[in-house]
């Protein structure tokens, strides 16, 4: 099955899945609502839904604008990019020790499973 995009650009579904799962954890991680996602964007709260849900892609425009709010790179929000990086230069090395302590627990629990 095919898709259009903001653009009109058809494109295969795997796109859709991909960024309309990632846009969708990462605002929910930043607790984030559709609409303060919409607004710093400059598009409507039903645009962002519809990225959400699948239906349609955001334009090349809103990917960049995505990847600058969220604070990854838009390889990360196409799945080019399998891995996420953050961004800690406001922390203290003693917050970076324990945060990268915190994911190698979780990196740990999830090999277990």
């Amino acid at each position: 099955m095919k898709y259009q995009n903001d653009s009109g650009t058809i494109i295969g579904k795997g796109v859709f899945d991909v960024i309309s799962d990632k846009i969708r954890l990462l605002r929910e991680g930043r607790m984030m609502t559709q609409a303060e996602v919409a607004k710093k964007l400059g598009v409507t709260r039903s645009g962002v839904n519809a990225w959400e849900m699948g239906i349609t892609v955001p334009s090349t425009q809103c990917v960049v604008a995505l990847a600058e709010l969220f604070d990854v790179s838009s390889d990360y929000l196409l799945g080019i990019e399998k891995t996420a990086s953050l961004n800690v230069s406001a922390l203290t090395e003693r917050q970076v020790s324990a945060l990268a302590a915190l994911i190698d627990s979780m990196k740990q629990d999830l090999a277990q499973e």
